[in-house]
């Protein structure tokens, strides 16, 4: 018989336990010793979980699954325990049945059916012990069928040893990690050796306290996660609150004051870049809807960044009071302020509850398949996720059925997000790979019509978030934000929906003062707002640090859609003329029309100088000027048959000008015309009217 040895862990208990070739390490005498409530609760866990065969292929009889739900622990070590334990017996549900088999113990003993869930758990435990036992304190709970189980797997060691090595050399491999598909052995690599991400509570404590007490235990700061060696980290490259440790410093990082006063957080880092996303959308007085009562972490990050706002979270969904006094309290250690609880689920909700009406962004975290996590237990766990996703996670895949279920759900959710009309954004997350629940819900409910709203269609903008060009990141063309899994970091996938606000309509200023940034007016001065809404403009400024930015990304994209309107010859035309000095201000009157029949704006605008007032001390002598107007052509092609073009006109005008004036500068005025077709401007005759001298 070989010599099997197995390559333990020791350094986190909850870690996935693996087994090695005796080549390759050396054997580990320690050992965890996990108590009996752990295993109790991991075959609880397991029983709602396992892999049901057909009848013609049940090897093993489990009972029946009623009752056996997944309870929670009030420990949290032990209920994480006792999901790992039940996950890594489920990856190798087929190899323990067989071995329990061919070793002969399931014939002999003639145990209850419902207790086999509790076998199998503590066999997994007993092979990754190398068979050897456990020890016991006295100060843990004692559980009858745990120490019965335990009795009679140790009197079958041997045999049960056996029957193991058997099965490596029926299916060739150097260890038992290679019966597993190769999609669970990579995810269990990258959860190895994935980093510890955690952010700031500055509701707390500053960036430079959080930095100085990193210090002060031994830590330096690197550049990049790629520099990440010892006692090291780094910010990330996305969120400038968000900090990145070397995986192994996790169980140490939990113990650090910092995280036990709520001062640092750890947690993955995608719901991070959720998080800023919604707040990068939102002005000082907005709310904001939460969909999903969880992550609580993810609430409460909310919650701290808009601190300085005078902005509320509804949380929708806490139904249970226990639930919604669990999360109060934890909010209260983290004093996070702004949070109230909804007990109506999400979908429940009327979109036109008075509470809501001052909400105007969403943030929507729907339960996923977690296909992306390369921890699915802390995912299920920490996000309150379908435990039944463990039974697809552990064989590397998730069904269809189980995904256009998820998909079904989200679409669902994302549409009934849509039918909030004072919500102008709505951030949609995931944790997920597959496009059905990604890209292809965007898409459907991006086909929802709202009745009684119209012109006032979502489309999808890129999140407020800095991308970059690294490998694990991918900027879709239709701007969504995706990571993919790798050793540093976990997938996901992130799209930010947005719409107009139908309150913030364009004024005639507004408009000409874009089209003035974008160069359409070659540098002509636009009329300024009356004096109450530069007030009130500077006022929502100040309030609001992220207003300008917001504003000016509405403003690039109306622009953008302005790009795309404008006749290419008229684009050229504006390129090649020179800007000038002089001051003028447009009217309103805009025609759309093309030769070629498609939309386009052309503004032809009647122009008047504006007259400056000069200093008191300067002498002025007044002059008369003569301003030619430019000639209006309308192209050939944009004339009804059968109507007659009258000849250009040129109008003359002489107007009073200072001396100190450039007259010039009115007569090279480079002002927007419509493209003229047919003989040049000096082939042209000359129809102009000259008026009399200006009188004395």
């Amino acid at each position: 018989m070989p010599n099997l040895r197995f390559d333990l862990d020791m350094s986190d208990p909850s870690a996935s336990k693996k087994m090695s070739d005796s080549s390759t390490k050396e054997p580990v005498t320690e050992t965890v010793n996990y108590p009996d409530q752990v295993f109790f609760n991991a075959a609880k866990v397991f029983q709602g979980i396992h892999h049901k065969k057909p009848p013609d292929k049940i090897l093993v009889n489990y009972g029946s699954d009623v009752g056996n739900l997944t309870p929670q622990l009030k420990n949290d070590k032990f209920n994480r325990w006792s999901y790992d334990l039940a996950f890594n017996a489920l990856k190798y549900q087929d190899l323990l049945e067989s071995m329990l088999l061919v070793s002969g113990f399931y014939q002999s003993q003639l145990l209850p059916v419902d207790i086999t869930s509790l076998v199998v758990v503590m066999l997994y435990d007993f092979q990754y012990r190398r068979f050897q036992p456990r020890c016991v304190s006295n100060t843990d709970e004692v559980i009858k069928d745990v120490r019965e189980v335990e009795k009679l797997l140790q009197s079958y060691k041997t045999k049960l040893a056996a029957a193991l090595a058997k099965s490596r050399i029926k299916h060739a491999v150097p260890t038992i990690e290679y019966i597993l598909p190769e999609t669970v052995r990579k995810q269990e690599q990258r959860a190895s050796t994935l980093p510890v991400y955690a952010w700031i509570n500055t509701a707390k404590v500053s960036i430079t306290d959080v930095f100085n007490a990193l210090k002060q235990e031994g830590f330096t700061q690197t550049n990049s996660s790629s520099d990440l060696d010892g006692y090291t980290f780094c910010v990330d490259k996305h969120c400038q609150d968000l900090l990145i440790f070397p995986p192994q410093f996790k169980e140490e990082l939990g113990k650090m004051e910092m995280v036990l006063k709520y001062q640092l957080i750890l947690q993955d880092k995608a719901h991070s870049l959720a998080v800023h996303s919604v707040k990068a959308s939102l002005n000082v007085h907005d709310d904001i809807i939460v969909a999903n009562p969880y992550p609580d972490y993810t609430i409460a990050h909310i919650s701290v960044l808009t601190s300085s706002s005078s902005c509320n979270i509804y949380v929708c969904g806490v139904k249970s009071e226990s639930r919604e006094e669990e999360m109060l309290d934890l909010f209260r250690n983290m004093e996070c302020r702004n949070v109230k609880m909804l007990k109506e689920s999400f979908t429940d909700i009327d979109p036109s509850d008075p509470r809501l009406q001052k909400a105007k962004s969403i943030l929507l975290l729907p339960q996923c398949s977690g296909s992306g996590i390369s921890d699915p237990v802390d995912f299920i766990l920490n996000e309150h996720g379908d435990t039944a996703l463990l039974q697809d996670l552990s064989q590397g895949y998730v069904s269809s059925d189980r995904l256009n279920g998820l998909a079904k759900q989200q679409v669902s959710e994302l549409n009934h997000a849509m039918k909030f009309r004072q919500v102008h954004s709505i951030v949609y997350c995931t944790r997920s790979i597959y496009p059905e629940e990604n890209e292809s819900v965007i898409r459907q409910a991006l086909q929802f019509k709202m009745e009684g709203i119209k012109g006032l269609p979502y489309r999808i903008s890129p999140p407020l978030i800095p991308l970059c060009s690294s490998e694990e990141v991918e900027s879709a063309s239709e701007n969504f934000f995706k990571m993919q899994p790798s050793e540093y970091s976990n997938g996901c996938f992130l799209a930010v929906l947005t719409r107009e606000d139908p309150s913030e309509s364009d004024c005639v200023q507004d408009v000409l003062a874009r089209a003035a940034s974008k160069g359409l007016l070659d540098g002509i001065e636009v009329p300024q707002s009356s004096k109450r809404q530069k007030k009130k403009s500077k006022t929502t400024l100040r309030k609001s640090p992220h207003g300008a930015s917001v504003t000016q990304a509405k403003i690039n994209e109306f622009l953008n859609k302005e790009n795309n309107l404008i006749n290419p010859k008229m684009q050229e035309e504006v390129k090649n003329r020179k800007p000038t000095k002089s001051r003028v201000i447009p009217t309103n009157k805009i025609t759309v029309k093309t030769t070629n029949g498609h939309s386009a704006i052309s503004r032809i605008a009647e122009r008047q100088p504006v007259l400056t007032r000069p200093k008191p001390e300067e002498k002025t002598v007044l002059k008369p000027a003569e301003i030619l107007l430019p000639p209006v052509t309308v192209p050939t092609s944009m004339t009804p048959p059968n109507v007659k073009i009258r000849s250009q006109v040129h109008y003359h005008h002489q107007r009073w000008h200072s001396k100190i004036w450039n007259t010039t500068s009115f007569q090279s005025s480079n002002m927007p015309t419509l493209p003229q077709t047919g003989r040049s401007k000096e082939a042209q005759p000359s129809t102009a009217v000259q008026h009399p001298r200006a009188w004395h």
